[in-house]
């Protein structure tokens, strides 16, 4: 194992904090990857870890030594491919994280396309609702929609995704249609708790230049996108929810859209992926891909 080989192990067992995790992001044996960074450190002549039962954390030599890792290896990587030419065909796998129904319903039918015209790159992609750990889940990129918190993962702004009030014809045929936030209080929600963190949000809507809130009463709480359109087609309330997830129900007519002169703040959508200095040919085309077929398409279903 070469010494680059053994840098990559050594910054992907700090950025998991684990033996076990590291191993399954690089498919590689526990034990490989801590026989590589025993061998690191006899090689630098200094411990680079504190090993504990639950957790893998960096010692003060081991951080100084993961800052010069990270520097060296985006170093190689860019030597690697400064005379390559733009004619060798990309290759590799790229493993990307969506949303779901974003996932499900814009990346996957689209993917044809990008295979065809890159027939050596394959893709591994998930879906899901949760915010995904990058590093810790061995991702190469994720779509995120909402808030950015990780300030250390770069940022690719695709735009804002637009959010609309909406209900059952059967819902509203039974409560009415409530033309304005004080009408809400006769009215029911569907909660959506964030897979993340849990947290219900109140009805939100755009006053002026404020952002407004204003509790609900519910009896339903859902944690993913499928389950808050079912429920409110089921007729269980009022939901908020991006104008491309209920296209078709809308333009079907099992949904109407309610109160748009209320509605929350449009939703920033973004691209992440790892800071480093070089991207690979084969991620830097799919970020490229995914950014023209995200703006063209979202936008279009509102």
């Amino acid at each position: 194992m070469d010494r680059i080989d053994l840098f990559q192990i050594f910054t992907r067992v700090v950025d998991c904090g684990s033996f076990t995790r590291a191993a399954e992001t690089l498919r590689l044996p526990r034990s490989s990857l801590s026989a590589a960074v025993q061998d690191l450190e006899i090689r630098v002549g200094a411990r680079l870890l504190h090993r504990t039962t639950r957790k893998v954390s960096p010692t003060q030599d081991g951080e100084a030594f993961y800052e010069r890792c990270l520097r060296l290896i985006a170093d190689v990587e860019e030597a690697e491919n400064l005379f390559r030419q733009t004619s060798v065909s990309p290759s590799g796998t790229i493993r990307i994280d969506a949303p779901g129904r974003i996932g499900r319903r814009i990346i996957a039918p689209a993917l044809p396309d990008f295979l065809a015209r890159y027939p050596e790159i394959n893709i591994e992609l998930g879906v899901t609702d949760r915010a995904v750990n990058l590093v810790e889940d061995g991702v190469d990129c994720v779509l995120r929609v909402g808030d950015l918190t990780d300030s250390s993962l770069i940022a690719r702004r695709i735009g804002d995704l637009p959010l609309i009030n909406t209900a059952s014809p059967a819902y509203l045929q039974r409560f009415g249609a409530p033309r304005t936030p004080a009408d809400l209080e006769n009215h029911w929600a569907v909660f959506y708790a964030s897979p993340s963190t849990g947290r219900v949000a109140d009805f939100e809507w755009v006053e002026g230049h404020e952002i407004r809130t204003t509790p609900m009463r519910g009896r339903v709480t859902v944690n993913s996108a499928e389950a808050y359109i079912a429920c409110a087609l089921a007729g269980l309330g009022v939901i908020q929810i991006p104008a491309y997830d209920v296209a078709d129900q809308l333009a079907a007519g099992q949904l109407a859209d309610i109160m748009p002169s209320y509605r929350a703040a449009p939703m920033p959508m973004a691209l992440l992926y790892s800071h480093r200095r070089h991207l690979s040919r084969r991620l830097q085309l799919c970020l490229d891909w995914l950014s023209v077929l995200l703006a063209a398409t979202i936008p279009a279903a509102d």
